[in-house]
């Protein structure tokens, strides 16, 4: 892999701030996008700009069969079993939403809901709304004193047979890898619904839903290269057929009345209105970047970094890693003691450094580590070593600095 060609590939990386060269340690919360999807996107709007599905003229054509040939190359991304369980989403939050507000009929008072305790509040807020539509009771899955989902723990609430499991596949905040796999089969056993968010996980590892055994997996574009605005809710066609929409209107209708509405077949049913169509497309773009690169060349590359980062960093004097493992992906979360992460963070910035810095929206994970907040430092494809050098000496003068 030509590192240097395929980081080329980002405009966006290539641009002074504060007289500093850019260093974007931040892709955990969004990513750069690569040329190919930005001139897709343009293209759409400068040729193609016409409603899906519904026209009969030569534009509205072409823009349907780029729409569609998305969603049979998500379905071969992700080893979908058919391309009807691909739904297109505003992004993960939406997915999620989608999933818990379709089960509401499938709950009762008493019934049970487990939540991985690392999760983003887009994996906590939706099913606490369904608990109080139903009466179900929240359930949180401890972690253990490696911030990893203690199974033990985890073994002992399945024995009380959950009716929807909801995980992390990567975590946000810490970049810890989920043991899905097991989890999932776990959760199965017992006859629960499994939702996996897996925002942090599609961009770096290789996601076979078949081989996880899941009912639902979610994602977003912008988190793997892709536009912001478009996500997709993948689940197993029988699970999906059962979801109540959460939105209705056009495009997921067969017949309207004043009488009587019946909804079309999946995926429509759960597509209401004119949908993202730049956005899809963009998607797909972001799709063809990925298959273009060697994946297992980089993933191994990016876990280089992420170990060579946390090495940098648990050298350095007074720097606390939360929940640093050698098989993280993606980020790594530390503070530096007796100073705010957000001061980190702005002194960064003044020399060209981009990370993240708060509760990274895992409020019950950030009280759960007895902090108010955290610094998160996040890597994708087209980082490289330098960029790690650049933050570390910029991460020491800010310490000089307080000093």
């Amino acid at each position: 892999m030509n590192h240097a060609v395929l980081r080329a590939q980002f405009p966006a990386l290539n641009q002074i701030l504060n007289d500093y060269p850019l260093c974007y340690l931040d892709t955990a919360a969004t990513s750069q996008k690569p040329q190919m999807v930005i001139d897709s996107i343009s293209h759409y709007y400068q040729f193609d700009n016409a409603n899906v599905h519904r026209a009969a003229h030569q534009l509205s054509a072409r823009a349907t069969s780029q729409y569609e040939q998305v969603r049979h190359k998500l379905s071969q991304f992700i080893n979908a079993q058919r391309h009807e369980e691909i739904i297109f989403t505003q992004g993960t939050t939406h997915a999620i939403n989608t999933v818990a507000y379709g089960l509401t009929h499938q709950l009762k008072v008493g019934d049970i809901i487990l939540i991985d305790s690392a999760a983003h509040h887009a994996n906590i807020v939706p099913w606490q709304q369904l608990a109080q539509r139903t009466g179900a009771i929240i359930k949180s899955i401890p972690l253990n004193g490696q911030c990893r989902i203690d199974l033990e723990q985890y073994q002992a609430l399945i024995a009380q047979k959950p009716k929807v499991v909801a995980l992390n596949h990567v975590s946000n905040v810490l970049g810890t890898v989920n043991p899905v796999i097991e989890l999932i089969a776990m959760a199965k056993a017992v006859g629960a619904l499994t939702l996996i968010d897996g925002a942090q996980a599609i961009a770096h590892l290789p996601v076979d839903v078949q081989q996880l055994g899941c009912d639902f997996y979610v994602f977003s574009g912008h988190k793997m290269y892709g536009p912001t605005g478009i996500g997709v809710l993948w689940g197993d066609y029988a699970a999906l057929d059962q979801l109540i929409p959460l939105l209705t209107g056009g495009e997921m209708i067969k017949q309207v009345s004043f009488n009587h509405t019946s909804f079309n077949q999946l995926p429509n049913r759960l597509e209401a209105g004119t949908p993202a169509i730049a956005e899809v497309i963009g998607l797909g773009s972001a799709i063809d970047f990925l298959n273009q690169q060697d994946r297992a060349t980089c993933l191994q590359h990016e876990q280089q970094l992420i170990n060579y980062l946390q090495q940098q960093l648990q050298a350095i004097t007074g720097i606390e890693l939360y929940g640093a493992h050698a098989d993280n992906i993606g980020a790594v979360a530390f503070n530096l003691q007796g100073e705010h992460h957000q001061d980190i963070g702005i002194l960064l910035d003044q020399q060209g450094v981009a990370i993240r810095c708060g509760h990274h929206c895992a409020m019950p994970l950030i009280e759960s580590l007895q902090i108010k907040g955290c610094c998160r430092a996040s890597l994708g494809i087209y980082s490289n070593q330098q960029d790690i050098d650049i933050f570390i000496n910029a991460l020491k003068d800010v310490i000089e600095l307080l000093g």
